[in-house]
């Protein structure tokens, strides 16, 4: 595999002209998320902290403003909101999570695990917090308790987590996906193995509940159904590959109003996909560094992607002189993320 940078024509951080955002962090980000209410924008860092900005459009442009931050002990995994944007949950190598009200209260810890926690959902439906650790287990917080109202063992360390209740999808060391309905949450639903050949490293539930998607290291997306009869329209496909480099897929993102998806990749490029078509959208130009995480705004208006390092050739690849991390928002032209026809198709029943 060759080395990242290969020429002039990746040298680029922002080859697509999105807006900048101010003040980043200072490691690479290991998650960005947007409120579900308003267009506040968090992102956790290896730089053990959680900022948050306010983002401002105003016809074509884009202003963000650094709002607040809060540290963790270790570099920090995994982020997400309570669905009425008052709240940001985080977890990561300090085996906690933590709640922090944006009303300017103090953090607290409100999940421990015996290994760092790599996903965090908050589960609106249900009032309770879900963490999934590298401790090879899932736990349920009731974020006024303590102790975890439930601990779901899992066949190994958790890598990818979606949550679109009542569908749950946890992928897990050893290509294993197990699949909850939250309606009766201590008990599988479904085990399956990744439709990919190798280590899962993202996860994206259906819009519609009905199936999910699947993101791997060797680039290559797999769509999944739940139904065993529409077990005809699973596919996989590939993605983020040069010639023969082969690039992780970092992070699935549905839009909230088409239902078409984003993938973000090792490769330093984001492309925009319609299942239903099994069509390519729109395909952006190459960032001179990876995108590890990626992620839409409540209305789909805004694409936010980290462009920085990710980790995955080793720390005898990072150059602290070169590897700047940059965050950046693309506006979202209803063109690049409306699906289409399927080709050939006559519109006949």
């Amino acid at each position: 595999m060759s080395t990242f940078l290969t020429g002039t024509s990746l040298s680029n951080p922002n080859p697509n002209k999105s807006y900048e955002v101010v003040q980043p962090p200072n490691d690479s980000v290991s998650s960005l998320s947007f409120s579900p209410k308003a267009n506040f924008l968090v992102a956790t860092s290896w730089d053990n902290q959680v900022r948050c900005w306010e983002v401002v459009r105003s016809g074509t442009s884009i202003a963000t403003t650094p709002k607040a931050s809060i540290s963790h002990e270790q570099p920090v995994l995994c982020s997400t909101w309570k669905d009425d944007g008052t709240t940001v949950f985080s977890g990561g190598c300090d085996k906690q999570a933590k709640m922090w009200p944006l009303s300017g209260g103090q953090p607290m810890t409100v999940a421990m695990h015996d290994a760092p926690i790599k996903e965090i959902s908050w589960i609106d439906d249900m009032n309770l917090l879900v963490t999934g650790s590298w401790d090879k287990t899932l736990r349920y917080w009731d974020t006024r308790q303590a102790n975890p109202v439930h601990i779901q063992q899992l066949p190994e360390r958790c890598y990818a987590l979606t949550v679109n209740h009542p569908l749950m999808v946890v992928g897990t060391a050893d290509r294993n996906l197990i699949v909850y309905n939250l309606i009766s949450p201590q008990t599988e639903f479904k085990r399956i193995s990744s439709p990919l050949k190798y280590q899962t490293r993202c996860l994206a539930a259906f819009p519609d509940q009905t199936g999910f998607l699947v993101g791997s290291i060797e680039g290559r997306v797999g769509v999944h159904h739940l139904d065993d009869s529409q077990q005809s329209k699973n596919f996989t496909f590939k993605c983020h590959r040069e010639g023969s480099d082969i690039y992780s897929v970092n992070s699935l993102n549905f839009h909230p109003v088409h239902h078409t998806f984003a993938t973000a990749g090792s490769d330093g490029a984001f492309n925009f996909w319609d299942k239903d078509s099994k069509q390519r959208l729109k395909a952006m130009s190459r960032c001179s560094q990876p995108i590890p995480c990626s992620t839409f705004n409540q209305d789909g208006s805004i694409f936010a992607y980290s462009v920085c390092y990710d980790w995955s050739k080793g720390a005898e690849n990072h150059n602290p002189a070169t590897a700047k991390t940059y965050i950046f928002l693309h506006l979202i032209q209803e063109s690049e993320v409306k699906g289409k026809p399927r080709i050939g198709t006559t519109g006949r029943k």
